[in-house]
């Protein structure tokens, strides 16, 4: 026994590894400096992972850095959701309680689903946000806590990992921004099998250059000799280290294994499995120790002293006498908190596990979970629930098991670990047929699920159904991102309720289906969601059949807005009243609200909206709030409003980080980049895009963020960048779901690139698919810029002959689009006034009057890039038909127009404003004239007099003076007489010679030159 006590197989020598902990200890100096930093360490089972990172948290201590250590927990087969994280947040809480407090302050009861010792969990439904309001949270929260001093939070045993800590790791990795943080995870590499669930993560975090990988490889044969050395607290045989290197292959805990089998006389021979080996080092223990180890092995990574003590049933003494010579013997470990035990090494676990006979697995988890649901407090209490589920699974008792799976799946939805409760609730799938039928019978719906909304029934009294497990793994799925599964479990529902008569059931997953469809890019749902709408139709009301109606109008005011989408929304609302569902009433009151504005009921839906918003936010409710803050800005900035919009989508950027509402977020940036592209602040414009996609996790958003760039592209003139935006922006929305807020500014944008790069008749059938694809009402948002776009391109090439075919035809379907077209906003009366003056200008009948009452209607509007262009417009229309006053006029124009286009970088209409000054021999900026006194003033003519009168001088004609100079024939003909009373002539002739005495040069000074 005391040979066994006194057993040492690991060095206390660190060997090798100085360019791996240097990587470390980089890392930390950065992070130190206020650069988070993310680190992945790799290596085979046994090749020194868990002694690299105690190294580096010695060092990291010692240079003033807290370390949170986390391990993956494994229990049999399955892993603890968010169980590393949960370990590690405890620990900074013991290290830094105040600074966790401060941090997690007004979210404590999202957090507790973390770390239960901050409060009770919150409650409500659960949404697609669900899982990423809490991992922002808690990326918020460890910036917050390493705001001043460095932390470093060490997350071991990765390939262990449940699917919800997997998620949550990415998570982080892919969005710490600030603070004194380094984040590293281990994983053992042999076992990432091409199926392994951790495989897709590694190459996703190999495309972020913000993570570093770190692989171990095995030490070479000198420093297998150090750590024998290390060992053995002596030289060692160079004959013995030949040995033991050829044998351990250079793996750090094989070395150790083979070292103290040496030291100790073990004459394992060279033919003999490390495994075999590994087990000699158990079997040479005594049989009560044995016993222990394969007691350990069962019971998952770590078992509490009290969990042991009751499994083993030994006597106190005896039981400790086992540990005792487990532990002597290098085979067990006291945990770092001194409650329980654990493997010294994970290998050994599973080689102790693995030889055990099914019969004796089965018994011991059995005595496992007897003795935990004897005493809950053998564990702690987040992993009560999961352990005891575990445990009954694997002893095969499908009586005891299915219950206290279906309480698992309970405990990790509420930690919105959905990946986890859809593999409980697959698991009591499975169970549900071989359970007995009096178990089955005495589980209650109110207990375990809350998906479904129950109609007509008490939940505490009404029995669990098979279907109604569906129900909850159909919407686990859908939330965890696993829409396969989801939609599989779906199908195989909806085919088991053809046999039964439960049309709200069977509405309620035709509904599952259609957002899954749409999900997963298969369809617009539609199909799904009429039948579902068949489903209900006629009968009572009820909080189904409200959902039903809800989802029927938010998916009418994306796709088809109008009368239909507008009266479903009010059944929406009135059913969600009726029955008390009070959040699918906030939700479709906010679709009604949106719906109003668009049908014209501008200020009453905009009261509806802000009422949304108000009580969402009182009520708590901030999945509803979120997207009020999406889609109240969007409908102000729908009507111009755009002032008022913008200050509510910054105060909604705050509340949806603050809730992490990461799609809502993602929204909000792409509605402010809208609006403040509307308001002339492209620079911010551009930031609030890029935000969007760097939000976005799903298409959409991202795709409005790529339209948001390739629409600043296009102002600023650069054709290609909007081309590729362009082709993004397309890339993230697909074709399987179109909705006219994407089509028709795809549309528009398509149109702009394709004009810029002269490409009209491409423009020209954009234009037609766009409008065979028809703008139904509520859509004059885009629909008018969209026609605006088309008109202005004809114009354009109004005098290149290629343009003519068919050009009567195109603008008289634009002519009727707008007769069609809503214009029941300032903004959009003003955009009908511009299209009309487009299209007179591309029919060469426009006028300074046409043009004038575009300006008038944009001077009243917060539109300053749209103002300037139809101010260039007028300008040309004043020197074309004007005089003298309206040349003044003009000038002041060109000189507004080029400072806006200026200020925003909009290249292609700076261009065109200076060359419209120069060849009117306008100056675009006012400076005072130093040239010497004009003798040309005495004569008393006016600047445009001087103009003609050096036409004239060069032997113009009236009507060659009237092209030059952008005036009528007649307006020549005065200008001419005028100056030959003021000369005193009587010609033409002697007025020339007059120019030429007073040094006006006959030659022609306004012939330009091509701008840019």
């Amino acid at each position: 026994m005391l040979a066994l006590v006194e057993t040492r197989s690991v060095s206390r020598v660190f060997v090798g590894r100085a360019e791996e902990l240097g990587t470390l200890n980089d890392a930390l100096a950065r992070a130190a400096a206020g650069e988070p930093q993310a680190l992945l360490i790799g290596g085979e089972a046994g090749v020194g992972k868990t002694r690299l990172v105690e190294e580096f948290a010695t060092a990291a201590c010692r240079e003033g850095a807290v370390v949170a250590l986390g391990g993956c927990v494994e229990i049999g087969a399955d892993g603890l959701p968010f169980a590393p994280f949960s370990t590690a947040l405890r620990a900074l809480r013991r290290e830094l309680p105040g600074e966790l407090a401060a941090a997690a302050a007004g979210q404590e009861e999202e957090l507790a689903r973390l770390l239960p010792e901050l409060g009770e969990a919150s409650g409500g439904r659960h949404d697609e946000e669900g899982m990423a309001r809490l991992f922002e949270l808690t990326a918020r929260l460890l910036e917050r806590v390493a705001a001043e001093r460095t932390v470093v939070v060490a997350l071991e045993d990765l390939h262990w990992a449940d699917a919800s800590t997997r998620h949550l790791l990415a998570y982080l990795f892919r969005t710490l921004r600030t603070g004194r943080l380094v984040v590293l995870a281990t994983y053992r590499a042999d076992d990432i099998h091409r199926r392994h669930p951790l495989r897709p993560l590694l190459a996703e975090l190999d495309r972020l250059r913000t993570v570093r990988r770190v692989e171990l490889a095995r030490f070479n044969r000198q420093e297998v000799g150090r750590q024998i050395a290390g060992i053995l607290a002596a030289e060692p045989d160079p004959d013995q280290v030949d040995a033991i290197f050829e044998r351990s292959d250079g793996n750090a805990f094989f070395v150790e294994e083979l070292a103290v089998a040496a030291h100790e006389g073990c004459c394992t021979g060279l033919t003999d499995s490390l495994r075999d080996l590994l087990l000699v080092r158990v079997e040479g223990l005594p049989e009560s120790a044995q016993r222990v180890a394969r007691i350990v092995a069962e019971g998952g990574s770590t078992v509490e002293y009290r969990l042991l003590a009751a499994v083993a049933r030994l006597a106190e003494d005896d039981l400790i006498e086992a540990l005792r010579a487990a532990v002597g013997a290098n085979i067990l470990l006291a945990t770092p908190a001194g409650d329980g035990y654990r493997f010294r090494h994970s290998l050994v676990r599973e080689a102790v596990s693995d030889d055990l006979l099914p019969g004796e697995r089965s018994r011991l988890n059995r005595r496992y979970a007897e003795a935990l649901e004897a005493d809950p407090t053998l564990v702690p209490a987040d992993e009560r629930v999961m352990r005891l589920a575990s445990y009954w699974y694997h002893a095969h008792d499908a009586a005891k098991a299915l219950p206290a799976v279906l309480d698992a799946a309970v405990a990790a939805r509420c930690r919105h670990a959905y990946s986890e409760q859809l593999r409980l609730l697959e698991r009591a799938m499975e169970l549900w047929d071989t359970a007995p039928e009096d178990v089955r019978g005495a589980l209650r719906l109110g207990d375990y699920c809350e998906v479904y909304a129950p109609c007509g029934c008490d939940p505490a009294t009404t029995p669990l159904h098979f279907l109604d497990l569906m129900a909850e793994a159909a919407g686990a799925g859908r939330l965890c991102g696993e829409r396969e599964r989801a939609l599989k479990i779906t199908k195989r529902a909806l085919h088991l309720l053809e046999d039964e008569d439960d049309p709200l059931r069977a509405a309620w997953f035709w509904v599952q289906r259609s957002r899954l469809v749409q999900a997963l890019a298969r369809g617009d749902g539609w199909r799904e969601l009429a039948t579902a709408q068949d489903l209900v139709r006629g009968l009572p009301p009820s909080e189904v059949h409200a959902e039903v109606l809800a989802h029927a109008a938010g998916w009418a005011m994306l796709h088809e807005p109008g009368p239909d989408a507008l009266s479903a929304a009010e059944r929406a609302v009135q059913y969600a009243r009726m029955v008390g569902a009070r959040e699918i009433e906030l939700n479709a009151r906010l679709t009604l609200g949106g719906l109003m504005v668009d049908a014209g009921s501008v200020e009453s839906g905009l009261a509806e909206m802000y009422e949304v918003k108000d009580r969402a936010l009182e009520e708590g409710v901030a999945v509803v709030a979120g997207r009020a803050y999406v889609n109240l800005p969007s409908a102000l900035d729908s009507v111009g409003r755009t002032r008022e919009a913008v200050p509510l989508l910054k105060e909604g950027l705050a509340f949806t980080r603050r809730f992490g509402l990461l799609e809502s977020e993602a929204w909000v940036w792409a509605n402010l980049s809208e609006s403040t592209y509307s308001l002339g602040l492209w620079d911010e414009a551009a930031d609030a895009a890029a935000g969007a996609l760097r939000v976005g996790h799903s298409a959409k958003p991202q795709g409005s963020g790529a339209m948001c760039l390739a629409h600043l592209a296009l102002g600023r003139g650069d054709l290609t960048e909007a081309a590729r935006q362009l082709a993004a922006a397309r890339a993230f929305l697909g074709t399987h779901d179109p909705m006219p807020q994407h089509t028709l500014l795809l549309s528009r944008i398509a149109i702009g690139v394709a004009a810029g790069e002269g490409r009209l008749l491409d423009a020209r059938a954009e234009l037609a698919r766009a409008l065979d694809a028809g703008m139904p009402p509520g859509t004059q948002r885009d629909g008018w810029p969209l026609l605006l776009a088309a008109a202005t391109a004809e114009a354009d090439a109004r005098t290149l002959p290629a343009a003519a075919q068919d050009r009567a035809a195109v603008l008289d379907r634009i002519r009727d689009a707008a007769k069609k077209t809503t214009t029941d906003a300032p903004i959009w009366l003003a955009h009908e006034k511009w299209v009309r003056a487009e299209l007179s200008r591309a029919e060469d009948e426009d006028t300074a009057d046409t043009w004038s009452d575009v300006v008038t209607a944009f001077e009243c509007l917060d539109r300053p890039y749209d103002l300037a262009r139809v101010r260039h417009r007028l300008a040309g229309a004043l020197l074309r038909d004007g005089g003298e006053d309206e040349r003044e006029r003009a000038a002041e124009l060109l000189r507004l127009a080029h400072a806006i286009a200026g200020h925003l970088g909009a290249r292609p209409l700076a261009e065109a404003v200076a060359l419209l000054a120069q060849r009117a021999r306008l100056a675009l900026h006012r400076v005072p004239d130093q040239r010497p006194a004009d003798p040309v003033e005495a004569l008393g003519l006016t600047s445009r007099e001087r103009d003609v009168l050096r036409l004239v001088a060069a032997g113009r004609t009236n009507r060659q003076i009237a092209e030059q100079l952008f005036i009528s024939p007649k307006t020549a003909s005065v200008h001419v007489s005028n100056i030959l009373a003021k000369l005193g002539v009587s010609g033409r002739g002697e007025a020339a010679a007059v120019a030429h005495r007073v040094g006006l040069s006959p030659a022609d000074p306004l012939t330009a030159r091509t701008a840019g």
